[in-house]
């Protein structure tokens, strides 16, 4: 299949606190691809990198070096109108769903705005506002209540279906079910591969939760420290894990069976941090 996203040698850094203080490189040379209706996972701890992968894609993190292509076009350094034109195809949702809803709009008007942006009539725009709802099974009264008279996971459908209203080819979904209790996670990310199973959109998912990545990817990169370590199928990456690192991580992914959960604290306990050290180097 051809790939839709395309990250080639990205290099980002960040400028240093203080006059005297060397740049900070947070990405050294990433290469990863995304295919069309398919999901790339990018996991790793705070400090990683995945983040930074995903907002260089956005355009808010600043490309030092390499090259990233959206959908057969160098998207690596757009000026704001060109980016606001590839928003239609390449949108996201964020951690915090309250954070990302302006909390003095209503829901309708919130979901209508993109569809506006991007020239549709506001009578057309209330129309597939319903539509929106219905698909993140949220209730049609919605369209006249504020963020705050939701639960956090009612606000991430919300975020999730402004999201989906210019139906766009990829979805950057960063930690977007972190900050969810594990029960409403797990609704969440049902929720998003029912809507991938019905309109082919491919995620870029970005999470710290190895168990999480799983579920949702058909490929997974794990990040340390701005390089990826170990890169293949879900299945391989998180259950037989070759790297030391990704060893760590899925260690300390909770999981529900008490007697397993204690085996994995004691694994993580014996797990030697100069093992990841050497396996890196």
């Amino acid at each position: 299949m051809t790939a839709l996203l395309t990250v080639e040698d990205l290099v980002v850094e960040f400028p240093g606190k203080g006059l005297l203080r060397k740049p900070f490189r947070a990405l050294h040379g990433v290469s990863l691809s995304v295919e069309a209706g398919r999901t790339l996972g990018l996991v790793g701890e705070s400090g990683s990198g995945k983040t930074t992968i995903g907002r260089a894609a956005l355009g808010l993190a600043p490309v030092t070096s390499g090259a990233i292509t959206f959908d057969g076009r160098d998207i690596t350094r757009l000026a704001r109108r060109q980016r606001r034109v590839i928003s239609r195809d390449l949108q996201v949702v964020f951690q915090d769903p309250y954070g990302s809803l302006n909390p003095a709009m209503q829901i309708g008007d919130i979901l209508a705005e993109p569809l506006i942006a991007q020239g549709a009539s506001a009578k057309t725009a209330r129309e597939r506002v319903g539509g929106l709802l219905d698909r993140v099974q949220l209730p049609s009264d919605a369209v006249n209540r504020l963020p705050r008279e939701f639960s956090g996971g009612q606000r991430q459908r919300v975020a999730i279906a402004r999201a989906l209203a210019l139906q766009p080819k990829l979805i950057v979904c960063d930690e977007a079910v972190s900050a969810l209790d594990l029960s409403t996670q797990a609704r969440v990310l049902d929720l998003l591969l029912e809507i991938q199973r019905e309109t082919a959109v491919a995620y870029l998912f970005i999470s710290h939760d190895l168990d999480v990545v799983k579920h949702m990817s058909h490929e997974i990169a794990v990040l340390y420290r701005g390089d990826i370590v170990e890169a293949g199928p879900a299945t391989q990456v998180a259950e037989t894990p070759a790297h030391a690192y990704t060893q760590r991580l899925l260690l300390a992914s909770p999981v529900i069976d008490p007697d397993e959960q204690r085996a994995r604290r004691e694994a993580f306990r014996r797990l030697d941090p100069a093992d990841i050290e050497a396996a890196t180097a």
